[in-house]
């Protein structure tokens, strides 16, 4: 006994400093032993190769995709150049070189906002900023230049499909960054299509919008020459895949892709126009109903032309899921951000009601856990007061959260662009008002404190950032009509000033994966700063405004850096630096 007692357990040899269990480990909350190269955990799971740590030590994961980079490209030139048997050495792009952005934009240049100054943008479409139209009193329809399709791209491959290790190569590029753009899916069904026979594979049209954001993410380097190649061939696969009633949802998630793509560029017919064309596909299949076809009784009056087969697996229908929720979420933000009605309907009416069951994370689809929808509406139930929401499960995860969010923003956005002064008195408005002000209220007391972001796994670190912004960018949209009234000016000031907040968490390595949407959230932020920095500096000419023009500085550093991945924000940078050189010239 006194000997078994003197060996220590092998739970106390074991046991980890918080933080550094293996990421895989701290995503399902399983004890991990802390091995390396692999933990117990994942080599009994046969996944040593997923176990992955993120201890602080080493090298970074902004460096090591870096080397990864640089190793991809070497191939690629290999297999371009297959009598070339030697390569030139590869210089990588450093992200945080001074060439991209000034000096003044360090983090210790958030509180000298008129020392930023913004760079020229990588993309090969140039934003035209000084001809662009564009009412800066109004933030309206931003007009920036539209660019006609591409031309005819010679080919550099010789066949339709890359070479499979290459394709395999643009999926490690793509797959870190699937989020930033909205695509969620099975990355290991997406992976096994590549070797599967043709029609058994993803549709063309999929694979190479996933290609062409390959080759976007990678600019300036090399690969990013072969970015007008992947569009043609995306946008060449689009016909072939409306009439292929097999590929709906594959050609439903290039679709988004192709829009993010063409707005992030500045783009705006070609991106309102694949919006609309997923929205509208989205509805004719029935993805805003997925779950609900034992329920509804309307295919009994008439056969639908257009009907999906049963999903073979929970796997299959959490991405017909996960697809209507990116259609959701692109549609809401975008038509916000480009002021333009809303595509996708959620009526009462029993053909339009949005009933899709809240969006799971793909490992719970992937168990069989799989919330299969009750045929109640979804969004309808979340806008509803709390008595009147049936006790439906689901609607937690980061990805549920970011539709909520984004079904708040458009809906408070939506109800404020409808007054106007003769409804001031309204009984209706005013109902609606406060029925929407109380639902982001209570949504945003439920999100996770930004004090505890950095337990978080990355991605949904990601998703936390937009979802918080968006948030609070709800608020601003419903009040800023009324800005003149005490009660709202300090209501949109602390919404302001908690995007402002949410900036300030954003790490420099996070940059590279945040979707472009939150820069819309910074513009509106910035707006309501600079016109209260107005005001205080009319009433107050000897204040203090030190504070106030920090937190400007932080939204235009936030802009600016993120506009070296997206040339859209470097156009809004310029609209906000504008405004604000305008407020200091007036005084």
């Amino acid at each position: 006994m006194a000997e078994k007692s003197s060996v220590p357990t092998a739970n106390h040899q074991t046991s980890l400093q918080r933080g550094k269990a293996c990421l895989r480990c701290r995503k399902r909350k399983m004890r991990c032993d802390g091995s390396k190269p692999a933990c117990a955990q994942c080599v009994r799971a046969k996944k040593p190769d997923g176990c992955e740590y993120d201890d602080g030590k080493g090298k970074t994961r902004t460096q090591l995709m870096r080397e990864h980079i640089a190793r991809l490209e070497a191939r690629i030139k290999e297999l371009e150049m297959p009598e070339m048997t030697t390569s030139p050495p590869i210089t990588l792009f450093d992200p945080h070189a001074p060439v991209y952005i000034s000096e003044s934009s360090s983090p210790e240049s958030h509180d000298s906002p008129s020392t930023l100054s913004l760079s020229a943008s990588p993309s090969p479409f140039p934003l035209d900023m000084d001809s662009a139209s564009w009412d800066s009193a109004q933030w309206g329809p931003m007009a920036i230049q539209d660019f006609s399709p591409m031309g005819n791209v010679t080919d550099s491959y010789g066949s339709e499909d890359p070479p499979l290790e290459l394709a395999q190569m643009l999926l490690d590029i793509f797959l870190p960054h699937r989020h930033q753009c909205g695509l969620e899916l099975h990355i290991g069904r997406l992976r096994d299509s590549l070797t599967l026979p043709r029609s058994e594979q993803r549709h063309p049209v999929l694979m190479n919008a996933i290609y062409l954001w390959a080759c976007y993410l990678s600019r300036p380097t090399s690969l990013s020459e072969h970015e007008s190649l992947y569009l043609s061939r995306a946008l060449a696969a689009v016909n072939d895949a409306i009439s292929n009633p097999t590929k709906v949802v594959d050609f439903i998630q290039a679709s988004c892709l192709l829009s993010v793509y063409f707005l992030s560029n500045g783009r705006f017919l070609e991106g309102s126009y694949y919006a609309s064309v997923a929205a509208n596909s989205a509805i004719q299949w029935g993805l805003h109903q997925v779950g609900s076809e034992d329920i509804t009784s309307m295919s009994t009056m008439t056969e639908s032309a257009f009907r999906l087969e049963p999903a073979k697996d929970a796997i299959e229908q959490g991405e017909r899921i996960l697809t209507f929720w990116q259609v959701f979420n692109l549609d809401r933000c975008w038509s916000v951000a480009l002021q333009r009605p809303a595509t996708l309907p959620d009526s009462k009416h029993p053909w339009t009601a949005v009933s899709t069951p809240w969006p799971q994370r793909m490992e719970e689809y992937e168990t069989g856990e799989l919330d299969i929808g009750h045929g109640s509406p979804t969004i309808q139930a979340f806008f509803a007061p709390q008595a009147q929401v049936p006790n439906v499960v689901g609607g937690f995860s980061p990805i549920a959260l970011r539709v909520k969010a984004s079904a708040l923003f458009e809906g408070a956005c939506r109800l404020s662009s409808s007054w106007s002064p003769r409804l001031q008195s309204s009984p209706t408005f005013t109902d609606s008002f406060r029925a929407i002000e109380h639902t982001i209220t209570r949504f945003t007391t439920t999100l996770l404190p930004l004090h505890q972001f950095a337990a978080t796994m990355p991605d949904d670190k990601y998703q936390l950032f937009v979802i918080h912004s968006l948030a609070h960018a709800s608020m601003i949209c419903l009040h800023e009509p009324f800005l003149d009234d005490q009660v709202s000016r300090e209501v949109l000031l602390r919404a302001a000033r908690s995007i402002v907040a949410v900036a300030k968490y954003i790490s420099d390595a996070d940059y590279d994966y945040l979707d472009p949407l939150i820069g819309h959230c910074w513009v509106s932020a910035a707006r309501i700063l600079i016109t209260d920095l107005a005001q205080l500096q009319a009433t107050w000419p000897m204040a203090n405004t030190s504070e106030i023009r920090g937190e400007i500085g932080t939204l235009l550093y936030s802009l600016t850096k993120l506009s070296t991945r997206f040339p859209l924000l470097a156009f809004l940078a310029n609209k906000v630096q504008k405004l604000l050189d305008a407020n200091q010239l007036g005084q």
